[in-house]
């Protein structure tokens, strides 16, 4: 049975199992010429080497006697109830138990004794949370009844998807769902029969030892190793102890790759950083409850990447949203910080090549290091230099927030889709498309993009000077943002700045290339153009306005999209246009300021 209904070719067609075709080659919404940007010849060793392990292991795992190798000894019962520190919304669970299930913006009725996995779900972002289980902390939340249902469905589940397949077994699916099953099977044991709560145990044994095993690669090993630790807590007796010896085993060395030493997760998304912390907070909570010590790995994980979420916290409460990662919500960050002993947002500092600088009122956050590359790089974004700023608690100026929830959007992902300048048609990588970006995940591609940085702290004030060389191959120029921080009268002053790179203006032919320096605005901002054509006052939810003032030569405030959680909603952006000799140099001046400094312009 397919877990994605329509969305999963016929056997008949004789495909690889688990290829989703109906959002194979989705359109890149943005459609931008790549600059600079090549698979490569260093791609295909990891092409033919993911063609070769996926078919060994979708061969291997899809024989029908492999589950026999999952069975384990079996657990008689469960020993602990890991501690899910994410808040829960029980309007969910209630939704549930009424018979309909409605996930990633879209719905589907499955009232009992029915259930939603012999029918086709509405879309594959549904399909993910569906099998995820993501459902299953909300409807915990209902008491006896809602603990009965989730029984119900779990073992309708384990009948419909005993064997191993692609999709309900992949390895990101797999993992949140064993962390969600195992947070709840010691309440769904209370109200079970035996022979369904010995079954609970089996399956919820079988998934964790499938964490375990490959595939799934260096990018989400710790991840997928925490929540087979936390597997490992749940399941009672010597079931559960070598399940979790397992695991935190390998855990050491797959935090040391996944979490650097400022506390910055390697895709550098700071909603990955935030969730991997979750998972750790869960695998604590366990083993302090089966009387076992944290592994000093595992602290210090945590330690780390609450130091890193500090920093990576804007005064609104959410997150800086760049290379992939979204927002989250306020309630998830502080419960992230409910162990943090420093309660104060960092004043400045930078973590996973993102620098914050503030003043009083404005907090600016700089992307100012190259994307992630390789396995790492599946939600990274070729955005160089990319902008948040945050007036007051107001995120005013952001980006598309395009994370991994909205696949369908991918040329959100390029420099059209965050605060940055463009240069012509092009882009300083892309995700990998077609049948390729099928198999690595859409990763993202190009050449290196090589960054300079130059930082000062003066009196009452902060330099941030930043310099890319993504447009050198095409054009020959070089990109310099600079950021000067009054913090005494919190205002921004900024310079674009375009100039050839060294020894580039005999190589490049001279031409004029247009340039858009772009301002995406966060849904509800309002955005008024003055009569001077060069300013625009902007109004956050707090209802404070702040003057956005450029010399550039074309002003405009034109219609965008804003990705929340995997939906898109509709924007606006400040967009400044012009032109760029590729053999001179270019400066665009712009400011932000609080309305009522300086007057309004003219």
């Amino acid at each position: 049975m397919s877990p994605l209904g329509p969305f999963a070719r016929p056997e008949a067609d004789g495909p690889a199992p688990g290829e989703i075709p109906g959002l194979r080659g989705a359109p890149m919404r943005t459609p931008v010429k790549t600059t600079g940007a090549s698979s490569g010849p260093g791609l295909w060793p990891a092409v033919i080497g993911r063609l070769l392990t996926r078919q060994l292991w979708i061969e291997a795992y899809g024989l029908p006697g492999y589950s026999l190798t999952l069975k384990g000894r079996p657990a008689q019962g469960f020993a602990a109830t890991p501690r899910d520190f994410r808040p829960v919304d029980p309007a969910q669970g209630k939704i549930v138990l009424g018979g309909k299930f409605a996930l990633a913006g879209t719905s589907l009725e499955a009232v009992a004794p029915e259930d939603p996995w012999n029918r086709p779900s509405p879309t594959r972002a549904f399909a993910v949370e569906l099998h995820s289980f993501a459902w299953l902390p909300s409807l915990m939340l209902q008491g006896e009844r809602g603990a009965r249902e989730a029984v119900r469905l779990t073992l309708a589940w384990a009948d419909a998807f005993s064997r191993w397949s692609p999709f309900a077994w992949g390895p990101e699916i797999l993992a949140r769902r064993a962390i969600h099953l195992a947070c709840a099977a010691r309440r769904m044991g209370q109200v079970a029969t035996e022979a369904e709560r010995l079954r609970l145990a089996d399956v919820l044994g079988r998934q964790a030892r499938q964490l375990l095993r490959p595939p799934g690669g260096v990018a989400g090993k710790a991840e997928r190793l925490t929540a087979a630790a936390i597997t490992g807590c749940t399941l009672a007796g010597a079931p559960g102890v070598a399940l979790r010896r397992a695991a935190l085993n390998g855990l050491p060395g797959a935090l040391d790759r996944t979490v650097g030493p400022d506390g910055g997760h390697a895709t550098r998304s700071p909603e990955a950083g935030l969730e991997l912390l979750l998972d750790l907070l869960t695998l604590d909570d366990a083993l302090s409850q089966v009387s076992e010590a944290t592994p000093d790995a595992v602290r210090g994980a945590i330690q780390r990447l609450t130091h890193a979420l500090r920093l990576q916290t804007l005064p609104d409460g959410r997150l800086i949203t760049m290379q992939g990662g979204g927002p989250s919500s306020a309630a998830r960050v502080a419960a992230a910080r409910v162990h943090d002993e420093t309660h104060t947002d960092a004043a400045g500092g930078t973590v996973a090549g993102i620098a914050r600088i503030r003043s009083p009122l404005l907090t600016i956050a700089a992307d100012i290091a190259a994307p992630a590359r390789g396995a790492w790089s599946a939600a990274a974004c070729a955005q160089p230099m990319a902008l948040e700023i945050v007036c007051g608690k107001d995120r005013i100026v952001t980006g598309c927030g395009w994370t991994p929830r909205a696949a369908d959007r991918q040329g959100l992902r390029l420099a059209p889709g965050h605060s940055t300048l463009t240069l012509g048609d092009g882009s300083t990588g892309e995700p990998l498309g077609g049948w390729k970006g099928d198999l690595l995940d859409h990763r993202l591609v190009g050449r290196p993009l090589h960054l300079v940085v130059d930082q000062r702290d003066g009196e009452g004030a902060v330099w941030l000077e930043v310099e890319h060389d993504g447009w050198v191959h095409d054009y020959g120029l070089l990109h310099q943002r600079r950021l000067y921080l009054d913090q005494r009268l919190d205002e921004l002053r900024a310079e674009e700045r375009l100039h050839p790179a060294p020894g580039q203006k005999e190589v490049v032919r001279a031409i004029a290339a247009p340039y858009a320096v772009r301002f995406q605005l966060e849904p509800g901002v309002q955005a008024s153009l003055a009569r001077d054509r060069r300013s625009i006052l902007l109004r956050g939810h707090s209802g404070r306005g702040w003057w956005f003032r450029t010399d550039g030569p074309d002003v405009a405030i034109e219609p965008s999209v804003h990705i929340d959680d995997g939906l898109t909603r509709r924007s606006l952006q400040i967009v400044v246009r012009g032109s760029a000799r590729t053999d001179s140099e270019t400066k665009i001046r712009w400011k932000l300021s609080p309305a009522g400094a300086g007057g309004e312009p003219s």
